[in-house]
């Protein structure tokens, strides 16, 4: 009888999950907020956790969904990312080590001054794609929950800004900051079946070899080279992008306390002070490439913006920009903040514990 009324209570609150983030999710898509598919399960998994409604997300399908978020950043980085990089690499190799040199910076001085942890402070400040960061920064022992406290806020703020600007240069209402779900679009069946399946090995692969954060960074690295040669079109429908964000969401929401909420509503006012630094340098970095390199303001601001990527893609695709060069720097710097995010966290972490 115990048994029965523990599996009824699980089954009662999952429903209740579910429903609460299906209800934060359209009240933020009517507010027009970045990320809001992931950021509705995540307070929703949040108010649970604080409330003493335990859940757990089962780590099969935490990894199945990091693979998901992985076949998403493949599919939307552009096959023309080498040839803009070759045709135009000292500007962009200046700007994204700039930026990324910048965003250490931060991270140093909130480790530095204990605002966050080492390692935590390091990823929450990396401007890459926000749950790319979050996912890699659990698998490299950094605290998750403020790291995706951090990232999503700095998401926010950079997205808000980036459509105030894009409005403000072409006094246009467009660019809205995310674009509608529609859960039931047609399909291709058989790229479905072939993604689905480049999904579930990635996952398998991911797990056997211990890789942090394998599943997406091994869907994300053999996708694009897939789809890059047209051996792949990667299809991914809403609704199981939708279902993968609501778990990454509902992983990084569960674990969080009232005590983390307390330490974070501490730290908020410097954490939102070094992100409105950082906003505040990348649009100086923008300004250097109208002055020196006659690149137009907009596609300068976008192209510079720290993180946020899809939210900076969605407000370029509705305005005139030069597309390419804007994702070109953006997928650039994501990528190397990937490949050198996990040495530069260690870094900044000795250094600190040296210092201290």
């Amino acid at each position: 009888m115990a048994d029965y009324t523990t599996v009824t209570t699980r089954i009662m609150r999952w429903l209740g999950l579910i429903l609460l983030s299906a209800l934060l999710i359209t009240l933020l898509e009517l507010i027009h907020l970045p990320a809001a598919l992931l950021l509705g399960p995540m307070v929703a998994a949040i108010v649970f956790a604080i409330s003493n409604r335990r859940l757990s997300v089962p780590s099969l399908l935490f990894q199945l969904s990091q693979a998901v978020v992985g076949a998403m950043i493949a599919r939307v980085i552009p096959a023309s990312i080498l040839s803009e990089i070759g045709r135009q690499w000292p500007i962009f190799f200046s700007c994204v080590f700039s930026v990324l040199i910048i965003s250490a910076m931060f991270g140093w001085l909130l480790a530095r001054f204990q605002v966050l942890p080492g390692s935590t402070a390091v990823w929450g400040s990396s401007p890459g794609a926000a749950t790319a960061m979050v996912l890699m920064a659990g698998s490299f022992g950094a605290d998750v929950r403020l790291v995706a406290f951090m990232q999503y806020l700095r998401v926010m703020i950079v997205a808000l800004v980036a459509t105030l600007v894009a409005r403000f240069w072409h006094h246009s209402e467009s660019a809205p900051l995310v674009s509608g779900f529609q859960l039931v679009t047609p399909i291709h069946r058989e790229a479905f079946v072939l993604t689905l399946l480049l999904i579930a090995i990635m996952t398998w692969c991911g797990r056997r070899w211990k890789i942090p954060a394998g599943p997406m960074l091994l869907t994300l690295l053999v996708g694009s080279v897939l789809q890059d040669n047209h051996l792949l079109q990667i299809e991914l429908p809403p609704w199981l992008l939708m279902l993968a964000y609501a778990v990454v969401g509902w992983s990084i929401g569960l674990r969080f306390s009232r005590d983390i909420l307390k330490y974070a509503a501490k730290a908020l006012p410097r954490i939102l002070l070094s992100i409105l630094c950082l906003v505040v340098l990348c649009g100086g970095f923008a300004a250097l490439l109208v002055y020196f390199a006659g690149i137009d303001p907009l596609t300068a601001y976008l192209a510079t913006s720290p993180g946020g990527a899809d939210s900076v893609a969605i407000i370029a695709a509705s305005s005139q920009v030069d597309m390419p060069f804007v994702m070109a720097m953006q997928t650039g710097r994501f990528i190397v903040v990937l490949i050198c995010g996990p040495a530069l966290a260690r870094l900044i972490a000795r250094l600190v514990e040296r210092k201290s």
